[in-house]
């Protein structure tokens, strides 16, 4: 597939089936997300994959933590935190590292660990892959984080649900540019 039909037409799958990757098909997935730009190299960035039983484990790990959310929480929104890895054969939960650095603020960390698991979606999509990012606030939860081994500076920013589509992906809709593109300084 040509890079320019991945960037211009990738779009979300949310409905994913068996087989999960291959595992050449993988490291061409985490290849690419090592490929986002880093400046100063500092890597800030970890994946963790959860696949076959350890869906289960991670599916209880957020039903805990959406008991513990506080105010109301119904059984519906626990069976769904619980249901949530077994939408996908693969789960690939991305990291931010971050770290302090006298020359690259946290915020650009943070958005080289975004480009990663944009990488990954992008070489998903090239391979025929259907993916979908979510988080959601059980994602930013100190119990899921704890849960998942995050060390110090370490945040949860994706969980990149990854397998088969169900069904033919949809088209990406087209966009007017001049709604997001101008020319600065602006006509005087």
């Amino acid at each position: 597939m040509q890079a320019l039909d991945a960037l211009l037409n990738r779009v979300s799958v949310p409905r994913l089936v068996e087989p999960a990757p291959t595992a050449e098909q993988r490291e061409a997935l985490f290849g690419a997300a090592l490929r986002a730009p880093d400046h100063g190299h500092l890597q800030p960035y970890r994946f963790l994959t959860v696949e076959g039983a350890a869906r289960e484990q991670m599916g209880e790990l957020l039903a805990e933590a959406a008991r513990q959310q506080g105010g109301e929480v119904t059984d519906a929104m626990i069976d769904k935190a619980r249901n949530g890895p077994l939408r996908a054969p693969l789960v690939v939960v991305v990291i931010a590292k971050l770290q302090e650095h006298v020359k690259y603020p946290k915020a650009e960390q943070l958005l080289t660990a975004g480009c990663a698991a944009h990488g990954i979606l992008l070489a998903a999509y090239a391979q025929g892959i259907g993916a979908v990012w979510r988080t959601g606030d059980l994602a930013y939860s100190k119990h899921v984080a704890e849960g998942l081994g995050l060390g110090e500076g370490e945040e949860v920013i994706a969980f990149l649900y990854l397998g088969t589509p169900q069904k033919e992906p949809r088209v990406a809709e087209k966009v007017d540019l001049a709604e997001f593109v101008s020319a600065w300084p602006g006509k005087v």
